[in-house]
């Protein structure tokens, strides 16, 4: 979902230096590392984003450290062979990290896309992926202005930072006239903002077999009230199989993970939202779908103070707390952050152009 927007805004920025008669060209070469290897979380989602990587490097599962190390070992020889002018990565993963440290230490230019978020909670492998991502990186694109303020104070100097806006936003408001909402609501037996929508995926949510547990019961209580959709990510689904004697509500429905028109078509008219997932919490704001957060902090702090979402933590009676208010419609109100209009990409692309062309 964010770097799908790059490739476009890469392709019609050759086009209009085709036409201008420029002999320049941006070159890409994409480069799938297998940490998401999961065709449910891979690859029904390069070809609904229409994205062919042109290598693939099927480092597949393992500890941080292993997977880390195995992308290292795979992508440096990519960059030896191909000499990149740069090497731009997106998010929060070991992929993100593992990409910096090859490109930084055999001297290619770095780009960080979604730069600067901070949940300031070093306990989340995300966080240190973060931290040291944006460290070595020497242009970092934020999608918010507590990005810079954060960056900033890490010693990173003003003229490496962009504020170009949010690529999932751009992926959002691709695919939302490729909808079909009824559809999918027909299909599960929904009526619209008539039910909750349920993601699980972090290992602080679902490894333990206690806080799992005490989720799962949050969401059989909420059921009484609203019917619950829950797909579940891979990880869950392995985690929630070894829970003993535990039962599910009969309004709770587990499903698969669902493609992304699908994903965004309950999301979007669903009474709320219930994640632990830092992407849900942009497209919600950007959607008006009040969104509970079941983590300790988030690192997207623009989504509570301007948008739709609230940080509830692991209490099942704050998250039931949370919920009852949504349900009976008592949210607060919300705006759109700056830049989230659908540009970004282009935007990053823009600066790119001016540095490397």
């Amino acid at each position: 979902m964010k770097i799908a927007p790059v490739i476009r805004s890469f392709e019609i920025k050759n086009k209009a230096l085709e036409m201008s008669g420029n002999l320049h060209r941006i070159q890409s070469v994409i480069v799938h590392s297998g940490q998401h290897y999961d065709s449910s979380m891979s690859d029904i989602f390069l070809q609904e984003l229409n994205i062919r990587p042109d290598i693939y490097l099927s480092v597949g599962s393992g500890s941080h450290a292993e997977q880390t190390a195995k992308i290292m070992m795979a992508f440096e020889a990519v960059c030896l062979k191909e000499n990149p002018d740069l090497v731009l990565l997106v998010g929060d993963v070991n992929t993100t990290l593992a990409g910096a440290l090859v490109a930084s230490k055999i001297h290619i230019p770095i780009a960080h896309v979604e730069a600067g978020l901070r949940s300031f909670d070093r306990s989340m492998p995300e966080e240190i992926n973060r931290v040291l991502t944006d460290a070595i990186s020497d242009l970092l694109f934020i999608t918010e202005s507590d990005a810079e303020e954060n960056l900033i104070k890490e010693g990173i100097s003003k003229d490496r930072i962009f504020f170009v806006g949010n690529v999932m936003i751009d992926s959002l408001l691709q695919i939302e006239a490729q909808l079909s909402p009824v559809k999918v609501l027909e299909h599960f037996q929904l009526q619209s903002n008539n039910y909750a929508l349920v993601t699980l995926h972090r290992p602080e949510s679902v490894d333990d077999p206690g806080t799992l547990t005490t989720l799962v019961s949050t969401l059989n209580h909420l059921q009484e009230q609203i019917p619950v959709i829950f797909p579940v990510h891979p990880r869950a689904k392995m985690k929630l199989e070894q829970l003993k004697n535990f039962s599910f509500g009969s309004h709770l429905k587990i499903v698969k993970p669902l493609s992304y028109p699908d994903f965004i078509s309950l999301m979007k008219l669903a009474r709320f939202v219930i994640t632990d997932s830092g992407g849900i919490q942009e497209e919600t704001t950007a959607l008006n779908i009040p969104c509970i957060t079941v983590r300790k902090a988030t690192e997207r702090p623009i989504t509570v103070t301007m948008g739709t979402n609230v940080v509830a933590g692991l209490d099942p009676d704050r998250i039931l707390s949370y919920c009852n208010q949504a349900i009976r419609g008592e949210w607060k109100s919300s705006n759109m952050p700056p830049l989230w209009d659908g540009q970004a990409a282009g935007r990053i692309v823009d600066v790119l152009c001016a540095k490397y062309l």
